[in-house]
């Protein structure tokens, strides 16, 4: 995610340095708006429910594109996660907002993007005490374009099989919420990739 002052990575994510006030949408249990708060104190314990998404880009072959998330972040740096996930901007829709920051941090459309449903989470982050309590909007696609991620906001990318996922999941740090969007989001991605990616 590149500084559009206000969505970002990862469920919580901000690009590096000073910024603006981020607002995020605030929800209730059903995913109606309730208002608006700034995006740290949204973060900071017990944390309050705001809207969110997570999106899944796939290759021609199945494999997931990932993303590891720069370092200057101030929330869960250098762990790897799903493709792009941020907060849209208030009376944005998830949809517009996934495309717009899928191209910001990652410098690429996706060919397809379809809703993949929604999960509803509470993840503290012991790293930093942050608290993701999150209505998040699910989406999965295509990518047919080679990342050219924006450093501020990606330190790396790989596409993996569902085999290499597993073995890249037991070996290095991966952000707290990774498991439970993608749980979320497997339907829509063997509706995606088919039987034979094996996710």
């Amino acid at each position: 995610m590149p500084t559009t002052p206000a969505t970002d990575a990862g469920s919580a994510s901000a690009g590096t340095g000073t910024q603006e006030s981020i607002m995020l949408e605030l929800v209730d249990e059903s995913g109606n708006t309730i208002g608006t708060a700034e995006k740290l104190s949204a973060h900071q314990a017990p944390g309050l429910l705001h809207r969110a998404f997570s999106v899944f880009l796939f290759d021609e072959r199945g494999r997931l594109l990932l993303q590891q998330r720069a370092l200057g972040k101030y929330h869960s740096p250098g762990v790897w996660s799903n493709t792009c996930c941020g907060h849209p901007y208030p009376g944005e829709s998830p949809f517009a907002a996934a495309a717009r920051r899928t191209h910001e941090e990652l410098g690429l459309s996706p060919s397809l993007l379809a809703e993949a449903g929604t999960v509803r989470y509470n993840h503290p982050d012991p790293a930093s005490g942050l608290v993701e309590q999150e209505y998040n909007h699910l989406f999965v696609g295509l990518a047919q374009a080679a990342p050219d991620p924006d450093p501020e906001e990606v330190g790396d990318t790989a596409f993996v099989t569902a085999e290499e996922l597993a073995k890249r999941h037991a070996e290095v740090p991966f952000s707290a919420w990774f498991m439970t969007v993608l749980d979320a989001a497997r339907p829509a991605i063997r509706e995606l990739t088919g039987d034979a990616a094996g996710w």
